[in-house]
């Protein structure tokens, strides 16, 4: 493999659960080296969350799993005032920091940005938030929930009937992540470096949210929630067969018609309430039910090889489980086994594929402290002034 785009770039993850620790993990597959920086009484809070309550209670848990391989873990107890003075020297060492704790924390414990940038110029901070460094909602909490609901996003997702719905994995998390990541990786381009970079969540949330914001902001069309219809085009979402159910997006009106016509119902081409691409959309949900009066007759597959075999663009509606056992995902190796403990275990790899190849996970997730004496030491500490750390709750 060629040398990894952040190899020689060292990464320290001062962040907890999600956010903070998915951008490090796309940091540490892209060659960084990540060092985590945990509290000595138990760490990251995602080591005891997850869906295996022994591994919950063995440190390790699958939220934790998820996104923390390929990084080292070192203990510090940042409120005492050698702790303070050990994370200023390993910053000595460091091009990143990542934060996300609440606006203020940092400052509040003598080791904000401007504090840190004396002991190096160069540093790339990043503070992801839920709702930014400033403003009046800086200090609220950044549970991505909450930051679904106050970003919108929840509004329009779900029917009309049903809304407001949170998307079903957490959105604001994952997407500030990353943000964070995307934003580090140009600070690291920067010349000279250093940087304070300040992500919240909700903002990166509305940026991906594309043209539902600006047919408000340009269009003055309030978004709502629209079930399962793509609200540009019609017939656009899904529909019914024998067995699954499948999305189908005749978005243009040569597509319009090879459908209809491949169903045998080329009387909905002479009905003019399908005339247009704007009577479609506007009679969106009896086009639906006509046109499944057809699918409900025959399987999802039958109908996903035939119309895209059309140039009609259709695919079937799967469980995680499915989409993972895919034949698709699978030949493409995004999922990858990497030993735990003696134990064979899946983690998701890059989603960048670079010249041909994908960057995997070679070291499992970290105990919590694993690494204390070889990156203390290499500080310059004895293993004497270690050990009497350790037995002061420093580390």
């Amino acid at each position: 493999m060629a040398t990894e785009p952040l190899a020689g770039i060292r990464v320290l993850d001062l962040t907890n659960v999600l956010a903070g620790p998915y951008c490090c993990y796309q940091l540490a597959l892209m060659g960084a080296e990540v060092i985590k920086v945990e509290r000595p009484q138990g760490g990251d809070l995602a080591r005891v969350l997850g869906a295996d309550p022994g591994r919950n209670k063995a440190g390790m848990g699958i939220s934790f799993l998820a996104q923390n391989a390929d990084k080292k873990s070192v203990t510090l107890d940042m409120k005492s005032a050698k702790g303070k003075e050990l994370l200023k020297r390993l910053v000595q060492t460091a091009d990143v920091l990542v934060e996300n704790f609440r606006p203020g924390v940092m400052n509040r414990l003598g080791l904000g940005y401007e504090t840190l940038r004396t002991e190096n110029a160069n540093l790339i901070y990043c503070a992801i938030s839920g709702f930014g460094q400033d403003g009046p909602r800086r200090k609220d909490p950044a549970y991505d929930q909450i930051v679904q609901g106050l970003s919108g996003v929840m509004s329009i997702t779900g029917a009309p009937d049903t809304a407001p719905y949170r998307v079903g994995y957490p959105l604001a998390d994952t997407v500030g992540g990353l943000t964070a990541a995307f934003a580090i990786s140009a600070a690291l381009n920067a010349n000279p470096r250093g940087a304070f970079l300040d992500i919240a969540m909700s903002e990166a949330v509305i940026s991906t949210m594309g043209w539902v914001v600006s047919n408000y902001l340009i269009g003055g069309v309030t978004p709502g929630a629209h079930g399962n219809e793509n609200t540009t085009s019609a017939p656009s979402g899904t529909f019914a067969t024998t067995d699954y159910p499948i999305n189908i997006a005749a978005n243009r009106d040569e597509q319009w018609q090879a459908l209809a016509r491949h169903l045998g119902r080329e009387d909905l081409l002479q009905n003019p309430d399908y005339a247009t691409r704007e009577d479609r959309k506007r009679n969106r949900h009896s086009l639906r039910k006509d046109l499944e009066e057809t699918l409900r007759t025959r399987s999802a597959t039958e109908w996903v090889n035939e119309l895209n075999a059309l140039g009609v663009p259709t695919g079937q509606v799967l469980t995680v489980p499915e989409a993972l056992s895919d034949d698709q995902l699978a030949g493409r190796g995004l999922i990858g086994c990497l030993s735990v403990h003696g134990e064979e275990m899946k983690l998701a790899g890059s989603p960048v594929v670079m010249d041909g190849q994908r960057r995997m996970p070679q070291y499992p997730p970290p105990d919590l402290g694993a690494d204390n004496s070889v990156i203390w030491s290499e500080l310059g500490l004895s293993s004497a002034e270690i050990g009497a750390l350790k037995k002061e709750g420093v580390i």
